[in-house]
């Protein structure tokens, strides 16, 4: 018992700190997994897409999605970074209406705004963060 105490004990910075540097890893298994699926879904290929992966965000987010966003990059828009969340109810794919604007030496300005891969019910990753 007093073993276990100590396994839990030293384990538990160690935890804390993978989970701050690389967040939650069931959210992200939900982000490579279901949207991927959703962008096939609405017609796109691996071939329309520079570049995709699950990232996190370093501010709070709309409550009813989990805390991760998987990032996408269009070929034929090369300078703007589009993010999707998954709900945590239903475990629904969504567009967030914040893009980045990727500018030179990696610095983003984010906007909102209709470019070429706005869907027309995008949700705000902003609203809702209480």
């Amino acid at each position: 018992m007093i073993s276990v105490i100590l396994i839990i004990v030293i384990a538990t910075p160690f935890v804390f700190i993978y989970l701050l540097n690389n967040g939650n890893p069931y959210t992200k298994y939900l982000a490579n997994k279901n949207v991927p699926v959703y962008l096939e879904e609405q017609g796109y290929t691996e071939s329309d897409i520079e570049e995709s992966h699950f990232v996190k965000p370093k501010h709070v987010i709309n409550k009813d999605f989990y805390h991760g966003h998987y990032m996408v990059v269009f070929k034929d828009e090369p300078g703007v970074a589009y993010y999707y969340g998954i709900t945590k109810k239903g475990k629904r794919v969504k567009q967030f209406c914040e893009k980045d604007k990727l500018l030179p030496d990696s610095v983003t300005d984010v906007f909102e705004g209709e470019t070429m891969h706005s869907e027309e019910k995008c949700i705000s990753s902003l609203e809702n963060r209480n």
